[in-house]
């Protein structure tokens, strides 16, 4: 069985503190070219910011008014285990349109993260193995 720890993106996580500015955050999203923000406090995750949620406070506020993380940040964020098997992340991300799922440990420290490139990634994998094997049975008649 395929696990979340197997696929999700765990080296150079990009995480965001909540008192850091939204400037910030639209800095680091488009330095990593990613659209998801983990919001940490002492390693573990307090909240999430997406690039939506960063174009909706955007318009919603003055020009130049500086606004923290924690202002515009979802606190309510729905994780997963690194042990939380690859089908139950996709039901999970499918049937409530999550971009992404934080992977957190036992006590709430933020370990990873699977976004949807993570899963394209894979299928692209599960592709070409699918494509080997098929080449190799036609070889094989």
């Amino acid at each position: 069985m395929q696990t979340v720890g197997e696929l999700m993106t765990r080296s150079n996580l990009v995480t965001l503190t909540e008192t850091q500015n939204l400037a910030q955050a639209e800095e680091l999203l488009r330095l990593h070219r990613i659209r998801h923000l983990p919001v940490v406090r002492n390693g573990k995750l307090v909240g999430l910011i997406t690039h939506r949620d960063l174009l909706k406070a955007a318009a919603k506020r003055p020009p130049g008014a500086p606004t923290n993380a924690s202002e515009v940040m979802v606190k309510e964020v729905r994780t997963v285990r690194s042990d939380t098997s690859t089908r139950e992340a996709v039901k999970l991300m499918l049937d409530n349109k999550y971009g992404c799922l934080p992977v957190v440990g036992a006590d709430g420290e933020l370990v990873g993260i699977l976004t949807e490139a993570d899963m394209v990634r894979y299928a692209q994998h599960l592709i070409e193995d699918m494509d080997r094997r098929s080449l190799a049975a036609e070889y094989e008649a």
